[in-house]
């Protein structure tokens, strides 16, 4: 019988689907031959088309999938398929614990062989096909093997974690709950390219010469403490530079892709750093930290509001998925829908904050005097990954974390 929050959970299904779909028309809608001024001295006609060729089969890519993902999501509802799943995970289990655990690991890797085909043909067709792909099979396999591990330990003992405050904790359940989450945010944060990174990838320390005298030499004028530099083997797996700044404190470090050493000059990278640093002197890792703090308080706060207390539940929660049984873990199914609309707002906020931080960072390189370097550096990092150069405004509005290379080019002037 389908009751009237399931309706409303269709209703945000579609509604959401919709919203990205049209989107995505906007932003295709703006594929042009036509070369930005600003970009005119990097691509030639070839290198554009080429360019051009990439965004077009990502986004067909990215259609299929999509249509598929909705396809199967909205089919889970339609013939109660979570409903199924929990009765599977009722005849393996007994305990409530140990329902939830079943429950989404049937969830999580029958998602996973579901979408394991589409993973393959882009990462073996259309990243094989641009010259972006240095993963072979077997290491795929073996990320793949890795990343369920994993989600298994840390996912499953996340989920038993929350359940167990949940069924003793009572109406504090959310405030016990956030900290928790809140202290695993800082935990990972602090320790993420420690403990998590050095199992898919190798991180050795910058060896002395031009680009860490270099770097330090930034870091002094600047005040910036930095002992730790790295440099991380991402060529096995994609020609596609990066960096990245983590950690806080004592714990901070900055990590280097050796794709982006082949990449960039010394004082691009320097550049580049000078960005990154500007994050951490105007506090925004910090700031965004806090932000999502208070953002999971707020949803958590909200889901112990839907799921009622243990000894009653919600039943409305369980009957939307064609269940009479009221559980944690069907309500945090419904939770997780009925929030999309929530989540889309505070996500738009977010890349909105987040878009102005990366102008102050980018302010902050200028200040320091390498507003060229760095627009140099972000056009060859544009050109070496092909990025879209001409996203529609809605899109970037709605999806984009930093502003469009000609948005930051602009800036830099």
């Amino acid at each position: 019988m389908y009751t009237t929050l399931f309706w409303v959970i269709i209703a945000i299904l579609v509604l959401d689907f919709a919203l990205g779909a049209y989107l995505d028309y906007l932003n295709n809608s703006q594929v042009s031959e036509a070369l930005p001024e600003e970009v005119k001295d990097l691509y030639d006609a070839e290198a554009y088309k080429k360019q051009q060729q990439y965004f077009l089969a990502n986004k067909k890519f990215g259609m299929v999938s999509g249509l598929f993902s909705m396809a199967v999501m909205l089919l889970m509802f339609f013939l109660f398929g979570f409903a199924f799943v929990d009765n599977i995970a009722r005849g393996c289990m007994e305990n409530a614990i140990g329902v939830a655990l079943v429950f989404f690991g049937i969830l999580y890797f029958g998602n996973e062989i579901l979408s394991m085909p589409f993973s393959l043909y882009h990462t073996f067709k259309i990243e094989e096909r641009f010259g972006f792909n240095k993963m072979t099979p077997a290491l795929f396999a073996a990320d793949t093997v890795k990343g369920w591990l994993l989600t298994i330990v840390l996912g499953g003992a996340l989920i038993a974690l929350l359940m167990v405050i949940y069924q003793h904790t009572g109406g504090y359940f959310w405030l016990i709950a956030w900290g928790v989450m809140s202290f695993i945010s800082l935990f990972m944060m602090m320790f993420y390219s420690n403990l998590i990174v050095p199992i898919f990838n190798k991180q050795t320390k910058l060896e002395d010469g031009e680009l860490r005298r270099s770097i330090q030499e930034f870091c002094s004028k600047v005040g910036f403490q930095l002992d730790d530099l790295y440099v991380i083997d991402g060529s096995k797996r994609t020609t596609k530079a990066n960096a990245y700044f983590t950690g806080l404190g004592s714990k901070k470090r900055i990590v280097l892709y050796d794709t982006l050493m082949n990449t960039l000059s010394t004082e691009e990278i320097v550049a580049v750093l000078s960005h990154e640093i500007g994050h951490y002197k105007h506090k925004h890792t910090l700031m965004m930290l806090m932000i999502s703090i208070l953002n999971s308080g707020v949803m958590l706060y909200l889901l112990s509001l839907a799921l009622g207390t243990p000894e009653q539940g919600n039943v409305a929660l369980a009957e939307a998925l064609g269940s009479s049984y009221p559980s944690f873990h069907l309500g945090v199914i419904v939770f997780g829908i009925l929030y999309t609309p929530v989540s889309t707002l505070l996500s738009v906020g977010l890349n909105c904050i987040s878009r102005r931080n990366e102008y102050q960072a980018d302010r902050f390189a200028k200040e320091n005097g390498l507003a060229a370097p760095l627009s140099e550096a972000l056009k060859k990092l544009s050109v070496s990954t092909l990025t879209n150069l001409n996203p529609h405004k809605a899109y970037v509005f709605f999806h984009h974390s930093h502003p469009t290379l000609i948005q930051r080019l602009r800036n830099l002037k």
